[in-house]
């Protein structure tokens, strides 16, 4: 096994020298080969080589990355410009442990416009689903009832899709005959025509308002001038509904043509909260949130990283003409090379030192003070939580992680478990797991909660049994070691414990695992081998309210996948019936339809449309649902 760079200081000067002063992107990766740090720079050997200078004021978080690096790789791209987008890519695939990466503010939401239907829905939501997918989200925005009230007043100026589903099979509901819907569900408008109107509502969430409005008023005057004059008074209230969108909000700026977006932060120990004011035609129309880790690298560096991720994710239309910063970014020049490059003009970066911009600098940065002081009220909250708990179960320091597991099934039928997961304190939802209860005597009319559970167990530590991490005190996350959790709570009472402790002990966890069941009634807590619950149990302490709120996020999170298979089997068996329809095919059918009361609704040339379903078999399936029209 060969040693880190910094203990190698040959093979490191050797490196250093293999390293081209040319623009590119650069690659840290640890003893097991894998990506910890990613990187971008116009001198790729200059930037490297900061790294490892005793002199180098480094973050604590990337001092210690640089202490793991074994090996160093580089890709040389053509420009800055370059180097910074395959910088992004490589960011989102690797997703390395100690780049700065933006966190999602569950608090606040976006907008999203699902651009890969051909009816285009637009929504709020608090989930950002990143990936392939056409869907465009906008956001996150902090004043929800701004975005909730602009996105009422959107729906009534603009003749937009109000119902996920159709009301009726045959007709269009009364929003259709209230203008509020071009009739999607019949499709008494084409998806081409739809998505016209669409691309106009979403220039209003791009700052794009005064483009709209310009737009819109040429065309009443053409209307006007042609006499449709319904057609130019429809024009004028839409044209009215976007000017008082944003009148309440006004920012004083001497140059109101201009558009720019202002950035600042504000940071403790522990948390980074980054706000972004979009500033179009003098008046506020967006203010975006953001949150990182303060141990992740300096404040400037959260900066360049936070407007790299942000403008990744917009279209060149929204990128502004002037970006103001609180503080001189790392590698300015890139970003407005880059920047420039996608809008395909000068965009200029600058730190405002005075008079009317610095003023707005300050006044985001006010307001970022003000999301800090938030969550720092939240975090003060959740540890003392943590603590009364590591008090009332006797641990040596407080919990990490913490993780949850309940059963739901109807006496048997359809039994599925969760794992719900707590990283201090907080749900981390991107470590949820369902399990399907595999045990063959678990089925309708017989279940078995500690059966049940004692498999869930086996399941998800069985990877973890006399196991002996090879790097002691490793702080690379994804080892066996690190993924296991500081105290683990089963929904139940003694017997549900005892049987999973049956289990721990098989896989030889007992002395690394801190294992407890939360009784429901009197919200008592159990420990192995004790017959009595433990004393301090009180409902009100703030540790035990931790442990209740893992075990309702337990109980939801498995009670929703229960109904989910519950359906999916009922429709299924109804399926079932159905000569010649086996499993591929119900699944494609209900893929398209969602449900069998839609699959009954649809024609036969529509259930034929389905792909691997045949007009003759489409036949029999409108038969199966209509035995009447035989």
């Amino acid at each position: 096994m060969t040693d880190p760079l910094l203990q190698n200081p040959e093979k490191l000067q050797a490196r250093l020298k293999e390293i081209p002063l040319e623009a590119g992107v650069y690659f840290m990766r640890d003893r097991q080969d894998g990506v910890i740090y990613i990187g971008k720079s116009k001198a790729l050997r200059n930037r490297v080589r900061s790294y490892f200078r005793s002199s180098q004021d480094l973050s604590p978080r990337i001092a210690m990355m640089v202490q793991l690096v074994h090996e160093i790789e580089f890709i040389v791209t053509d420009s800055e410009a370059e180097a910074l987008a395959l910088e992004a890519n490589l960011i989102k695939q690797y997703q390395p442990y100690y780049n700065v990466l933006l966190k999602d503010d569950k608090k606040y939401p976006y907008v999203c416009i699902t651009w890969s239907e051909d009816y285009p829905r637009i929504f709020i939501t608090r989930k950002r689903r990143m990936g392939g997918t056409k869907d465009k989200y906008y956001g996150p925005y902090v004043d929800v009832f701004n975005l909730k009230r602009t996105l009422g007043i959107i729906k009534r100026a603009f003749p937009l899709r109000q119902r996920p589903v159709p009301m009726f099979k045959d007709r269009p509901c009364l929003n259709y005959d209230m203008g509020l819907c071009p009739g999607v569900c019949q499709e008494k408008i084409s998806p081409a025509d739809y998505q016209k109107i669409v691309m106009r509502v979403a220039m209003i969430f791009q700052g794009r308002s005064s483009e709209l409005v310009e737009s819109f008023t040429a065309k009443m005057e053409t209307a006007a001038a042609d006499l449709e004059f319904e057609k130019a008074a429809d024009l004028r209230d839409r044209i009215q509904v976007l000017k008082n969108l944003g009148a309440d909000q006004k920012v004083s700026l001497p140059d109101d043509t201009v558009s720019r977006d202002a950035i600042a932060l504000a940071y403790d120990a522990q948390h980074t909260c980054i706000q972004l004011f979009q500033i179009r035609a003098g008046r506020l129309v967006g203010r975006l949130a953001f949150v990182a880790d303060s141990q992740s690298d300096t404040p400037e560096a959260i900066l360049q990283r936070t407007l790299e991720a942000h403008y990744q994710n917009c279209d060149s239309v929204e990128i502004p003409n002037e970006v103001h910063t609180q503080l001189e970014l790392p590698e300015v020049e890139i970003l407005q090379a880059w920047l420039s490059d996608r809008k395909g003009r000068k965009v200029a970066i600058a730190t405002p030192q005075r008079q009317l911009k610095a003023e707005l600098i300050e006044m985001v940065e006010r307001n970022a003070q003000y999301e800090l002081a938030r969550i720092q009220k939240q975090s003060d909250r959740n540890l003392q939580g943590l603590e009364d708990l590591a008090e009332i179960l006797h641990l040596d320091s407080l919990p990490h992680r913490i993780e949850g597991y309940d059963i739901s099934h109807i006496q048997g039928s359809d039994a599925v478990a969760s794992q719900v997961v707590f990283i201090d304190g907080i749900p981390a939802k991107q470590h949820y797991r369902h399990y399907k209860i595999r045990n063959p005597d678990i089925q309708t009319g017989h279940s078995d909660d500690f059966a049940s559970l004692a498999e869930v167990i086996a399941r998800r530590f069985k990877n973890h049994a006399n196991y002996q991490s090879p790097i002691p005190n490793s702080p690379i996350p994804n080892s066996p070691e690190d993924d296991l959790p500081d105290v683990v709570m089963i929904d139940g009472g003694k017997g549900q414990l005892s049987s999973v402790m049956k289990i721990i002990d098989k896989l030889g966890l007992r002395d690394r695992l801190t294992v407890i069941s939360l009784a429901k009634k009197r919200e008592e807590i159990f420990l192995p081998e004790q017959s009595e619950p433990l004393i301090g149990g009180d409902p009100e302490r703030a540790g035990v309210q931790v442990l209740r709120r893992l075990r309702d996020e337990a109980h939801r999170f498995a009670i929703t996948f229960h109904r989910k298979k519950r359906t999916q089997r009922m429709q299924r068996s109804h399926l079932d019936q159905i000569t010649g329809l086996g499993h591929h095919r119900q699944k494609v059918l209900l893929e398209k339809f969602h449900s069998v009361e839609y699959i009954r609704q649809a024609t036969v040339d529509q259930i034929a449309e389905t792909e691997g379903i045949g007009k003759k078999l489409a036949q029999h399936i409108y038969e199966h649902f209509h035995p009447a029209s035989n």
